[in-house]
């Protein structure tokens, strides 16, 4: 999710009923500790104190990289400005992280994730807890049950399990079954991630993974709508409608209206673009918006032809 869910994106999804807790994206820890003005531009949230969206909806820390002492400096450094959770990052698959021996990485040895999640548990978890995302594995699945006890056994006391291996990516199926492997071994709360669209993708994840909470990534971004949905058909037993396109253009109008305080124009317009992106994955009525706005170059421009029913002119 690097690059996708800033502060204005975790308020708007936020806005309504759904969510329980939200993750920032990573900071990327090497060697040193890092000042306080990176973790407040990745979370700005530290600095009002309230470690929480606008609705009151938690925001955890996330941490990324390998070597154990940097990340209990890094650690102590982000409860001293206020973090009120700390997620380690085992999960990231791309190359340019796992290169530089970060994210799924370290799913190649489980005591490297034991000596990282413990390093951070000994800096904080008696004041804040400590959780971790992994994947089931790095090129296969040998190892998914040890990782994850690797977590448990360093002190985090609830693990995210993406239901592929670093080499999968995100191409699918998504092994939900493989995340119940995990769980079974474990006494800390799992929680399933991978390939949760719809209600019926929710419902299969909770069945085969035996978790009873699921978190929402890139689906959040296409649907953002989703977790409401879900939370709403676990209360009432009721499908709510399905997400049209005015809504989605919406959230899409007002991220850009909220951005567009802090940054330049171009740079507005190439991340609502990136978010129209995301939620062409399982719309076709967005990818044909996609498709509509995708050469406009100035943000009003933009704006006005996702309010648009038919093609801008000229395209």
């Amino acid at each position: 999710m690097e690059g996708v869910i800033d502060a204005v994106t975790r308020e708007l999804l936020t806005a309504r009923p759904g969510f329980d807790w939200t993750v920032t994206e990573f900071v990327r820890v090497v060697d040193a500790r890092l000042p306080p003005r990176v973790f407040y531009k990745h979370c700005p949230e530290l600095e009002t104190g309230a470690n929480a969206t606008p609705t009151g909806v938690p925001v955890h820390l996330q941490l990324l990289g390998s070597d154990a002492a940097a990340l209990a400096a890094n650690a102590r450094q982000a409860l001293k400005l206020g973090a009120t959770g700390i997620d380690l990052n085992f999960g990231c698959p791309t190359k340019l992280v796992n290169r530089h021996d970060g994210g799924a990485s370290l799913l190649r040895r489980p005591e490297r994730v034991y000596r990282a999640v413990r390093a951070v548990f000994d800096a904080v978890g008696e004041r804040i807890p400590v959780t971790a995302k992994i994947r089931l594995g790095f090129a296969d699945r040998q190892l998914a049950v040890a990782c994850g006890q690797a977590a448990e056994q360093g002190g985090a006391c609830r693990l995210v399990v993406h239901a592929r291996t670093r080499n999968e990516g995100y191409r699918p199926p998504a092994h939900w079954e493989w995340i119940g492997k995990i769980r079974r071994h474990l006494a800390i709360p799992v929680v399933a991630n991978g390939d949760i669209w719809t209600l019926e993708n929710y419902w299969k994840a909770r069945t085969l993974s035996g978790c009873d909470d699921v978190m929402l990534g890139r689906s959040a971004l296409a649907d953002p709508w989703l977790a409401g949905r879900i939370r709403h058909w676990q209360r009432t037993g009721e499908r709510l409608a399905d997400t049209t396109w005015p809504m989605r253009a919406e959230v899409l109008q007002a991220y850009a209206r909220r951005q567009r305080q802090t940054l330049p124009e171009r740079i507005v317009t190439s991340l609502v673009k990136q978010w129209l992106s995301q939620m062409r994955q399982r719309s076709g009525e967005a990818d044909l918006h996609f498709h509509r706005v995708k050469r406009l170059t100035t943000l009003d421009e933009l704006l006005a032809a996702l309010s648009a029913s038919t093609p801008p002119a000229g395209q």
